[in-house]
């Protein structure tokens, strides 16, 4: 019988947080070993089962990030950009291997982490969810298809409480687009149109965020071609779809610090294939 795999959390309070770790009380196959909040936090000092309406653990929430990687297998990171760098540096002293989600990421922050996967295993994707993963796929085959006379656009719908635009997910679906392509989506993106602008490019890759109400995340892909079209999309009804793509990530990448090779930074596509 194989040990659970010991699970660092920071965030603990927040959305993705808390549903990772309902999942994980329910998963006699993962241990929640660690969990942080930002110093603020009035869940400082209070023991996990607190917001989850379990029985006392002896697991108290912390200030210190540095707890996250003594005690870990893997680190599950669904916070903000700055913290992720935090998190980043932490994981590459304790060689624990990381699955982080948090989107509204810089270039050089994406770097961080690309570079971070030099030395570690990390798996780094705006969205952990299994369909999303499929539309990726799809939408990279679409493009590589298509004559660029095709006008792609992508329209995505969050939360009224999201502060990120494009979101992660969106740019992901436009990069997956441009790949099919063979061109840098920085390129070719276009976003926030307003007024008077400029007759559409060819080859442009056009953007479009909506938000309100509660939406957990609403992605269509829209391929315009001459008297028709190919729209696909995805609709996540619950957050707890990512939560379950990041824990069977993070199977798929615990314990493998210590395997020769296998270092590296990796996608939802590797965890699937």
């Amino acid at each position: 019988m194989f040990a659970p795999i010991k699970v660092g959390l920071p965030g603990f309070g927040g959305r993705m947080g808390q549903m990772i770790a309902r999942l994980i009380q329910e998963d006699s196959s993962f241990d929640l070993v660690a969990a942080t909040e930002t110093l603020n936090s009035k869940l400082i000092g209070r023991d996990i089962s607190h917001n989850l309406g379990t029985p006392k653990t002896g697991i108290k929430i912390s200030a210190s990030a540095d707890i996250l990687g003594n005690s870990s297998d893997v680190i599950i990171d669904f916070t903000q950009p700055e913290a992720t760098m935090e998190l980043v540096q932490i994981a590459l002293k304790t060689n624990t291997p990381m699955v982080i989600g948090t989107t509204g990421l810089s270039k050089a922050q994406e770097k961080t982490i690309s570079d971070a996967g030099k030395l570690i295993p990390i798996i780094y994707c705006a969205n952990t969810s299994i369909g999303v993963t499929i539309l990726l796929q799809q939408v990279q085959q679409i493009a590589s298809k298509l004559e660029d006379s095709w006008d792609i656009e992508i329209i995505e719908t969050h939360h009224n409480q999201k502060l990120d635009a494009p979101s992660g997910t969106a740019l992901a679906l436009g990069k997956a687009a441009a790949q099919g392509r063979s061109v840098l989506l920085e390129k070719v993106r276009v976003s926030g149109r307003d007024g008077i602008t400029e007759v559409r490019k060819k080859g442009d890759i056009g953007f479009s965020a909506i938000r309100g109400g509660d939406i957990a995340g609403e992605h269509t892909v829209i391929f315009f071609g001459k008297n028709e079209r190919i729209e696909l999309t995805h609709k996540a009804n619950d957050r707890v779809i990512f939560a379950r793509g990041a824990l069977k990530a993070a199977q798929f990448i615990s314990g493998k610090s210590n395997q020769t090779n296998f270092n590296g930074y990796f996608t939802m596509d590797d965890v699937l294939n």
